[in-house]
């Protein structure tokens, strides 16, 4: 008799970041900006924020929406609502404000849409995105979202296995790391004309990480197509890490022998580690890790919860660490 134990990612539970926190980090960004972002029309939210965003993708990749395998990820989550999940994002391509991306990313061009793979590996080229999807199922996977700045939601992504994909492009033995990098276009991100980021936006995992399970490429949530403002077309997602390691919009996969550098890690190298793992023992060292505000929500009716280690996905991935000081290695 085959007998199943959950898992913690098969499993529970509504909020937005404390006030203090928000701003915080908020100006910190907005202190580190060599100039002033310009700002480009407002679009109508209600547009921005509905169902997906079947205008922005390809016929291809649409179809491939038709069959979408549910799975047991997350399956007694209480969901964050869509409205919610499609409008509060930190996504700085489009400016600071966690409303900016919802409000300005309605005419952001994702199709067509290329991938560049590069590095260690057996199959590099560019890509286009329908082909480095097309030969898998997509998923359902609900996973919760903890940002560094102590909100968290959760989401029912659409993707497939981070891992599939990789193995298609055959890395070899060099592969010891996977580094990923965001679109730089400033004609379509106004938060790239400016500011102390140094554009584009950089990623990486271990190659060990990225053949973890877990380890998503989502291409929709909730249904259907990824909005712009939550990173479309492609974009990764990690849930054992903060949210900052999920990286949005992917144009180029390289994998690396050695540590790439990451974009938070190089703007503030003693708040925002290359690991990032969720982790309440950690502070930031500027706002407590071991609590989380769950959205939907607000100041008033906060709806507070204890943060967990790895953000709850300890049984999928602490193998990942052992014998890494994670005090150290943040």
């Amino acid at each position: 008799m085959l007998i199943r134990i959950k898992k913690k990612s098969d499993a529970q539970e509504n909020q937005v970041t404390s006030e203090s926190i928000y701003l915080n980090r908020r100006q910190f960004m907005q202190r580190a900006a060599l100039s002033t972002v310009a700002m480009t029309g407002a679009a109508n939210l209600s547009a921005a924020i509905q169902q997906g965003n079947t205008r922005a993708v390809s016929k291809q990749l649409a179809s491939h929406f038709s069959s979408i395998a549910s799975t047991s990820y997350g399956a007694d989550e209480k969901v964050t609502p869509y409205d919610v999940a499609a409008s509060y994002n930190n996504f700085y391509e489009f400016g600071y404000g966690k409303d900016d991306p919802a409000k300005l990313s309605e005419n952001f061009i994702t199709d067509p849409w290329n991938i560049t793979i590069e590095g260690a590996a057996d199959n590099t080229g560019v890509f286009a995105l329908e082909d480095v999807v097309k030969d898998y199922q997509l998923e359902e996977r609900i996973y919760r979202l903890r940002c560094v700045e102590a909100w968290s939601m959760v989401v029912p992504w659409i993707g497939v296995p981070l891992s599939s994909v990789l193995k298609k492009f055959k890395p070899t033995s060099n592969a010891k790391y996977v580094y990923f990098e965001t679109l730089h276009d400033p004609r379509q991100f106004p938060g790239q004309r400016g500011g102390n980021i140094e554009w584009p936006y950089r990623e990486g995992l271990t190659i060990a990480e990225a053949m973890n399970p877990l380890a998503f490429l989502s291409v929709g949530m909730y249904g259907s197509i990824l909005p712009n403002q939550n990173g479309a077309p492609i974009r990764l997602v990690v849930p054992w890490k903060y949210g900052f390691k999920s990286i949005k919009s992917i144009v180029k996969i390289r994998f690396v022998e050695e540590m790439p550098q990451t974009t938070w890690n190089m703007l503030a190298p003693s708040e925002y580690g290359f690991y990032a793992n969720v982790n309440p023992g950690v502070d930031h060292p500027r706002w407590s890790q071991k609590q989380e505000r769950r959205l939907p929500g607000g100041f008033l009716l906060p709806n507070i919860i204890d943060t967990e280690m790895f953000n709850g996905y300890q049984e999928e991935v602490g193998h990942l660490y052992t014998g890494l000081d994670l005090v150290k290695n943040y």
